[in-house]
Parts: C-alpha cells; structure tokens; sequence
C-alpha cells in the first residue's frame, strides 16, 4: 500500500513535483547524461508543468539534457493508424509543443531549450519502436502519471490492461471518452472523443520506470486515491494502480480528507 502525500493544493503539489524534476536534471547534466521523463497529456500534470517553467526561469536551468517521451496520443483509421493531425484541438503531440516544451523553453532562454527531436510520441504504426527507444535510453527516470477520474485508466490503457502490456493501439471505452470532454473542452459531445488511441502500456511503465510519481489534484480525483491507496497489488479494472508495483512509487495529491 501507498501513503499518499497530500499538498494543500494543486499549485504546492506541482511546486514539489517540479523540484523533483529539476533537481534530477540538474544531476545529469551535471554528471553529462540524459535525464527522460514521462508525461501524460491530461489535466492532472498541469500544475507540475507550470511549476517546472518558473523553476526553470529563477534556476537559469539548461534543458539540453532533457528527453520527453509523452505517454499517448488519440489516432484515426486510414490505411492502418496514424495519429490525429497535430491541428486537431485535441492533439496530444500539439499539446506536449503548446503546453509543455514552448513554455519551457521560453524559461530556458536561447540555446538552452528543448530541441523537437527531444519530444517522442509512439507511432501507431510501429508501437515496438517506442519500447526500444525507451529500452536504448535505459529507461525513464521518471514518470508523471495520472488515473482517470472514474475508469482507473492509465494513459489509454482501458480497464482490462494486462500487467505486462506494451506499447499498443487500443480502443477507448466510453468511460475514457467521457472523462476526456474535461481535458480537451472543445469536445461538444462524447460522440466526438475519438475511439482509439496509441499508449504506451502498463508494463512499459512497470518496467521501464526508475520512479513513477502519480499525481491527483482536485476533488474529481477522490476515487482514484482511495482505490490505489488501497491496493496492495495490480488491479487490472482499475490500471492505475500499477503504481504500487513500480519501483520508487509516490501518489500525490490535495484531496481533503486524505491523510499521508
């Protein structure tokens, strides 16, 4: 089982989180690697990417060691798959350029930004590929993850996930969709959530992972924390909770009523 950490809001909760990253950048730029970390496009991370930018900004940090391997992306059927156009409102590659890397680099100043072959996003077309790039750079230091509000999903990996499940294109169940009208708000309707996405799996993450911080800001997250505070194992219905099987794990929120 997992203590949650429990921050008086969303802002202090993104502060902490954001210091962890920078501090783990800043290690391996010192010591000349890489530093990889795993970022979901939802709501939950977004005061964790805020954060990082101010902290970036006062601590003049250099981002060249820096490498981001964003956890899904919505695709379409055509001849296969291929990922949403990156004009789509609801593009997570246009989200990860819009909300995370252009805000940061803004922080950084010239010459000490992310470059756009420092950002991955898997290719429904060749899902073995992420997990060999991710394999080649010996993994991700660590992973930002969220869980859906009532489904427990994990990036798009749906209820259901297996343990051990790898990088993939899956069907979205109705669930997903509709939490997903609050990240992207340009949805009119459920009917427009698309149907399938790319993500990488609950074992990607499983054994890929060096540290997996789960984040839950907001009253909508209550659920989720009491369902993977609890668990004492994978539960498959709920894949969220593979949290408690990575290693260096923490949950972090502000719900009320949530004790650390």
């Amino acid at each position: 089982m997992i203590s949650p950490t429990v921050f008086p809001d969303a802002t202090q909760l993104g502060r902490a989180l954001a210091m962890e990253i920078a501090d783990g950048l800043e290690a391996a730029g010192n010591e000349g690697r890489n530093f990889t970390l795993g970022c979901p496009g939802g709501r939950s991370p977004r005061s964790t990417y805020a954060q990082f930018a101010e902290i970036v900004h006062e601590r003049k940090l250099d981002l060249s060691p820096l490498e981001i391997f964003m956890m899904d992306d919505y695709v379409v059927a055509d001849d296969g798959f291929r990922r949403v156009p990156t004009d789509a409102h609801f593009s997570v590659e246009a989200l990860a350029h819009r909300d995370i890397v252009a805000p940061w680099n803004r922080a950084a100043g010239a010459s000490r930004g992310l470059t756009t072959d420092r950002i991955h996003l898997p290719d429904p077309n060749n899902v073995a590929e992420y997990e060999h790039l991710i394999e080649s750079r010996g993994g991700i230091d660590l992973f930002i993850l969220a869980s859906g509000d009532t489904d427990g999903h994990l990036a798009f990996n749906p209820p259901g996930s297996e343990l051990l499940s790898k990088t993939r294109v899956v069907e979205i169940p109705l669930s997903t969709r509709r939490d997903n009208l609050g990240t992207f708000p340009d949805f009119r309707s459920v009917d427009e959530v698309p149907t399938f996405g790319v993500t990488v799996g609950v074992g990607t993450i499983l054994t890929h992972s060096h540290r997996a911080v789960l984040v839950a800001p907001g009253a909508s997250k209550q659920t989720a924390v009491r369902r993977i505070s609890e668990s004492t194992a994978y539960d498959p219905q709920w894949p969220a909770s593979v949290l408690v099987c990575c290693r260096e794990p923490a949950l972090y929120t502000d719900v009320l009523g949530v004790h650390s």
